[in-house]
């Protein structure tokens, strides 16, 4: 990460650890499962022509680990009542970019050993990949960061004024409209996901909000919810290398950059923080040249029957 006045935050640059499925001391593995490691590993984010303040920059860790049966799951925390912003909230580890970070990397590292106890250990906990930044409602740029757990003998050392408990869900459940658990009584009539569409708070145009089942919200645990959801489908398209049995986007959903890119040139906010770090906001890109938005009504459809087409032949 650059430290030079002008420069903003470069969220993608990072020091990339050579990791090798095949010698890492993991459990047993299903195919499908070290597949989805590999396919993380070998992931590579487009460059990105946009600048970050760093005051407005976060990052949330992506801790993944093998299961008994050699499936993946992911760490989520519930976040503790206590707290002023998305009290008692599903979430996966994370928090905002603080000058002692060397780069956006550690800053989810250090986020998740502060909440939960996760060794900063990188032979541990290796890095599988870092994802694009995308758009929080609360005018913050997240960057999701994927690990694995490599030593099953870690045990959680709970921070008890952010996190309350700390509990894990399969991954590729993301990418699947029907639950990985058996539903209690009392939530036979809930679907396991569901989506609405919003006017968008922080750009022009509507933004899909996913939300998940955890199998624990009759104790109280809130579903898989808005920017932790859309995060986990996103790391679970690429793993498993397609695409969710439902729409992942509303019809002509910007995407995560244009949204970005439209908040670092109009929103009051970002435009303080840039220009406090040197970075002139008028020369932020269009966001019309950064690509197309996310599929239309008539896109969708066609791709909706193309894939009943495809379970048909099947």
């Amino acid at each position: 990460m650059s430290s030079t006045r002008g420069s903003g935050l470069k969220l993608l640059q990072f020091h990339r650890p050579q990791f090798d499925v095949s010698r890492a001391p993991i459990p047993e593995l299903t195919v499908e499962s070290r597949k989805c490691i590999q396919t993380l590993a070998a992931y590579r984010p487009p460059r990105s022509p946009l600048k970050y303040p760093k005051s407005r920059c976060a990052a949330v860790l992506v801790a993944l680990f093998v299961g008994r049966m050699g499936d993946l799951y992911v760490l989520l925390s519930r976040r503790a009542t206590s707290l002023r912003t998305y009290a008692g909230d599903t979430a996966l580890p994370g928090g905002k970019w603080e000058p002692r970070d060397k780069s956006i990397e550690q800053t989810a590292r250090r986020e998740a050993y502060e909440e939960i106890g996760l060794p900063m250990d990188y032979k541990k906990v290796p890095l599988l990949c870092i994802l694009e930044p995308c758009l929080a409602g609360n005018r913050l740029i997240v960057t999701p960061v994927v690990v694995l757990i490599l030593d099953k003998t870690l045990r959680p050392i709970l921070n008890r004024a952010e996190v309350t408990s700390l509990f894990s869900h399969p991954l590729r459940s993301f990418l699947q409209s029907e639950p990985p658990f058996p539903l209690e009584h009392e939530m036979l009539e809930l679907k396991y996901h569901t989506y609405t569409d919003y006017e968008s708070n922080t750009s022009p145009g509507k933004v899909r909000i996913h939300t998940f089942l955890t199998g624990r919200e009759a104790g109280g645990t809130k579903p898989i919810f808005g920017l932790t959801a859309s995060i986990l489908i996103e790391v679970a398209k690429i793993g498993y290398a397609r695409e969710p049995d439902f729409e992942a986007y509303a019809p002509g959903q910007p995407t995560a950059r244009q949204r970005i890119a439209y908040a670092l040139r109009h929103d009051p906010i970002f435009r303080e923080a840039e220009r406090a770090e040197g970075i002139d906001p008028d020369k932020t890109p269009d966001p019309s040249s950064l690509g197309q938005s996310h599929a239309t009504d008539a896109e969708m459809s066609r791709r909706r029957k193309g894939r009943m087409l495809l379970r048909v032949k099947l």
